[in-house]
């Protein structure tokens, strides 16, 4: 089967409320995709639909090519990890994915091979109901690999998870990619898929707002610019405008440029004799790409509280 998530032109409305307007994009095998969005964008009604919950009113999902419905056994096509809590409390680990597995024709050895890969052989004969958020989180992980499927989604898999959980999930998703498999991974943690994904479905309001990967996104609101500091500011200044950029003074002996690389400032200077102590290209974080990009398509803003209102 073909590692892919296929979403072309889905609509979905709740009543007079329009959940998706028009969601298309893709999810391709060797990458973890992220799918970001700020409350109410349409990302888990989205997820929904691909599995088969929810019914689109128009448009189509696919997974390797087929809808989630004609798939037989679909843990073997597809491993999902939408809600952490979705368990028998009083079922052990180990026997919720004995139960699992038996309705897919899976056998037990399986079931301990994804119990090891999440990290639960010291906690798989306790009831999952007195298990942490980040312990139900790596038994929905288990889950999701039962059939060892190609394709994996997975929302807000870093919830609950501590320091040492959130470092063994960006190195597993990644590790999963690596195999060739499509990752689908929903998130509101930024900076945890700035060090995870490679690729980035940012949406807002039930349609894609940026489809590009996060290298991209992240130079896009880097914007070209070069922090200079000089202590002959007006010397450099001329030299850097006569290059083409676009500088303004932010300090005393600082120059913000636009347009003009770190290396072909360097190289003005230095051909004009311009002394410089420091340049540094800026770089921006995949949280302020995606801030600049969802500006407008928050739908929930809370009012700032006023200064000295506790007072």
């Amino acid at each position: 089967m073909e590692a892919t998530i296929e979403v072309a032109g889905l609509r979905k409305r709740f009543g007079p409320a329009l959940a998706l307007d028009g969601m298309s994009f893709a999810v391709l095998p060797g990458q973890v995709t992220g799918f970001v969005g700020p409350n109410g964008a349409g990302k888990s009604t989205t997820m929904r639909v691909i599995l088969g919950l929810d019914a689109a009113d128009e448009g189509t999902a696919l997974i390797g090519g087929q809808r989630y419905q004609s798939l037989r056994r679909p843990l073997g096509h597809v491993g999902a990890l939408l809600d952490a809590a979705a368990l028998q409390p009083s079922r052990t680990a180990r026997n919720h994915l004995l139960w699992l597995a038996h309705s897919q024709g899976l056998g037990r050895a399986r079931v301990d091979e994804v119990i090891e890969q999440a990290g639960l052989q010291t906690a798989a004969k306790r009831r999952a109901g007195g298990y942490s958020l980040g312990m139900r989180q790596r038994l929905g992980i288990a889950a999701a690999l039962l059939g060892d499927p190609p394709v994996l989604m997975m929302d807000e898999p870093f919830n609950g998870m501590d320091p040492e959980g959130i470092v063994w999930m960006r190195g597993f998703l990644r590790a999963l990619a690596a195999q060739g498999r499509a990752v689908l991974v929903s998130s509101h943690l930024m900076s945890e898929l700035q060090d995870t994904a490679d690729h980035l479905v940012v949406v807002g309001r039930g349609k894609v707002i940026a489809d590009a990967s996060v290298k991209d996104l992240i130079a896009a609101a880097s914007g070209d610019r070069v922090q200079l500091r000089t202590a002959a500011r007006a010397e450099a200044m001329t030299v850097l405008a006569h290059a083409g950029a676009e500088v303004a003074a932010t300090a005393p002996d600082v120059l913000t440029i636009k347009g003009l690389s770190s290396e072909r400032t360097v190289a003005a200077l230095t051909a004009h004799r311009v002394p410089f102590t420091e340049v540094s290209a800026h770089r921006a974080t995949l949280e302020e790409a995606y801030m600049e990009l969802t500006r407008g398509a928050v739908e929930f803003r809370a009012v700032p509280v006023p200064e000295g209102a506790a007072e």
